[in-house]
């Protein structure tokens, strides 16, 4: 089983590194943030216009008191305006309530306030003041130029509906500016909230494409070593699956969590500001919902990564063993693979399951919490209204102000699992990111030119895994120019002499030079443009030959074509329906195991060495078509160094010089005809392979 590391207790460095990322897209998220700003404002405004249409407009009630005590209060106020009509002054209802340091009842009891409510208007025609004139009885006129009229709010249930509609004409015109105001706060809300989830999006897409630029970046150019300990699906998990989680917490749940958590404070904030008695019932009701979340943000952070981890697990199984399905077919172990996957697909089934036990609970909790708050703010509010310390406008906002906060708070328990599986993710990727296993690549010096291709191993040591060296104090020279094959038992060291002269691993002690500088002295993408291994499992790009053969480079005049002719590839390239431009399957599997290699031969000429490594180029083709090869790799080497490793000793016969290798060291080494001379190792392997001794 692929045991992964689970990484285990919060890290707030987590968040902070990946926020790194968002540096350079900073001028866009802080426009996201204004945008957020304003439409929460514009969000939060909502209910205080339904306050101020109801307390100032629907129920416009007004308290009467003696003009002189009201002129007293209101000139510590700033808030309350008396209207005066003769000796009498009467004063909004609300404006008192709102007001800190007003004690509306103190008033009452001590005769300053009536008890009873009055509703006062401005006689702005002649309708108005026949209304009026019909009911002396009811109405008091006064004020400067007797523009104002006063009644009890009971007693106006004697008038008609057309009287009652002239005389609050204010009123309802009042009530119409609040509802253009209140859709305008709409529009508002719908244009910034629109402009903050596209830019928190577009700065999400541009964050997971630099993280995935990074990422490929960083691994690609890793040491084997790296790459044989990190399963392909597990890296291509991390690139894809954990990135896209990145990009989820930006455009989803960044862009709804911001919002949320500034609904939740300005919620909070604006209840405070309507009333204070109100925001303290508000609070009173939080502590359980805060408590409930904190336990649910320990549990639901343990499932998230669970998942993630069987995710990875699933997917590395599932790349393994479709990448070798024909090795499960031939040897029947579809049912024991199966097995397998079913118990790991049940297992990410059980991490699934679990994540979603969490949710589920949290959410009705979460829902209840709600319910009950609500009720607690109806029924304290509503003892609050009848005591004359809270408006009825003021409770209505208040009620709808507690159920945004809730709605907010259950949008964010929605939103955990995503949050939870990008923190998750985020940790997996930082984790990869902080795994840094690069061959050193500090060489300034370019190689001599031209390159002569002498290669000198001088003294090396290596080893794959400490206190087991693979290659003993190794050393031998190789002339410009040169072929030298390496030949020995499985395990001798001959594909590590390949891979140090490449520096896909680095050597331990001692020096291999080229032309007489230090390989690690030079730059590595130079060094690879000199030195170019052809691999006996030679890897094709699903694309074109002529991709394939070029890697990205543009040759001209013809230059791919001659490569290809060169190494006798041209013959069957041409017979495909569409030649050089003909597409290949995934690993070339359309094409046969010597087309392959003769296509890498191509693209190693094409590319032009100095140094070719030639790696059991032709240990899995038939006779005839390693003849054909045989035709390819003389010209392939023909003015170029080359360093040939073969198990077939058929196909090293010519060459200047064999080293036969036996634990690391080099115990023989001569022409062919010399080391048969000697009747050593190889003269040895070479009775094994031909006269079956």
């Amino acid at each position: 089983m692929d045991e992964e590391k689970v990484i285990t207790g919060y890290d707030p460095d987590v968040v902070r590194r990946l926020f790194a990322f968002v540096r350079p897209h900073l001028r866009v998220l802080i426009t996201a943030v204004v945008a957020l700003a304003v439409a929460t404002a514009a969000e939060l405004a909502l209910p205080v216009v339904i306050q101020r249409a109801v307390d100032q407009d629907l129920l416009a009630d007004y308290l009467r008191g003696d003009a002189e005590d009201m002129q007293s209060v209101a000139s510590g106020h700033a808030g309350i305006d008396p209207i005066v009509i003769g000796e009498t002054a009467y004063v909004l209802e609300s404006s008192l309530t709102a007001l800190a340091g007003v004690n509306k009842r103190g008033l009452q009891e001590r005769g300053m306030l009536s008890e009873r409510s009055h509703y006062v208007f401005r006689l702005e025609n002649a309708r108005d003041r026949a209304v009026v004139a019909a009911y002396p009885d009811i109405f008091t006129v006064g004020g400067e130029d007797a523009i104002y009229a006063a009644a009890p709010t009971a007693d106006l249930s004697i008038l008609t509906e057309e009287e009652l509609r002239s005389i609050r004409s204010a009123d309802l015109r009042a009530v119409s500016r609040k509802s253009v105001l209140f859709l305008g706060l709409l529009v508002t809300v719908f244009v910034f909230t629109f402009a903050q989830v596209y830019l928190m999006a577009a700065t999400g897409q541009r964050v997971m494409k630099d993280l995935r630029t990074q990422l490929y970046d960083h691994v690609i150019r890793q040491r084997l070593a790296f790459l044989h300990r990190n399963p392909v699906g597990r890296l291509v998990t991390r690139i894809t699956n954990d990135v896209e989680t990145i990009n989820e917490l930006f455009t989803n749940v960044l862009a709804n969590l911001l919002k949320n958590v500034s609904i939740m404070v300005g919620v909070v904030i604006t209840v405070f500001l309507l009333s204070r008695r109100l925001g303290l019932i508000v609070i009173s009701t939080l502590p359980p919902v805060l408590v409930v979340t904190w336990f649910f943000r320990t549990y639901a952070r343990n499932a998230f990564r669970n998942v993630r981890l069987w995710v990875s697990r699933v997917n590395a199984f599932l790349s393994e063993h479709i990448s070798g399905m024909t090795v499960v077919q031939l040897f029947t172990q579809e049912g024991r693979v199966g097995k397998k996957f079913r118990d790991r697909n049940e297992s990410l089934l059980g991490a699934s399951l679990g994540e979603m036990y969490v949710f589920a609970t949290f959410r009705p909790i979460i829902d209840l919490l709600s319910s009950a708050s609500v009720a607690v703010v109806i029924y304290l509010g509503a003892a609050s209204v009848l005591e004359g310390v809270v408006t009825l406008g003021m409770l209505i906002a208040g009620i709808e102000l507690i159920r945004r906060f809730y709605r907010q708070l259950m949008s964010i328990s929605e939103q955990f699992v995503v949050l939870q599986s990008a923190l998750a993710g985020g940790e997996r990727i930082l984790e990869l990111l902080s795994d840094k296993q690069r061959i050193p690549d500090e060489g300034t010096t370019p190689p001599p030119a031209p390159v002569a291709g002498e290669i000198v191993f001088d003294d090396v040591t290596f080893s794959y895994r400490p206190g087991e060296p693979v290659l003993r104090n190794l050393s031998f020279r190789i002339p410009p120019g040169n072929s030298v094959a390496i030949v020995g038992y499985t395990g001798a060291g001959k594909t590590t002499i390949a891979n140090l002269l490449s520096r896909l691993w680095d050597i331990e002690s001692g020096r291999i030079l080229i032309d007489g500088v230090d390989i690690r002295d030079m730059p590595i993408d130079e060094l690879r443009g000199l030195v170019q291994p052809i691999d006996q499992d030679v890897f094709i790009f699903r694309d074109t030959i002529r991709e394939n053969i070029a890697l990205g480079e543009n040759f001209q005049d013809g230059r791919l074509e001659r490569a290809a002719e060169a190494v006798q590839a041209d013959a069957f390239v041409q017979r495909l329906p569409e030649g050089y431009n003909t597409r290949l399957d995934e690993r070339g599997a359309n094409l046969s195991v010597g087309q392959r290699q003769l296509v890498s031969f191509a693209r190693v000429v094409a590319h032009d060495p100095a140094i070719i490594i030639l790696d059991e180029a032709t240990s899995s083709v038939d006779t005839e078509t390693e003849r054909l090869i045989q035709h390819g790799m003389q010209a392939l080497l023909r003015d170029r160094t080359s360093l040939v490793i073969a198990h077939r000793l058929s196909t090293i016969k010519n060459a200047d010089r064999i080293l036969v290798l036996s634990h690391g060291e080099i115990v023989e080494q001569g022409t062919h005809e010399e080391l048969l001379d000697e009747d050593g190792v190889y003269a040895h392997l070479y009775r094994l392979q031909y006269s079956g001794g």
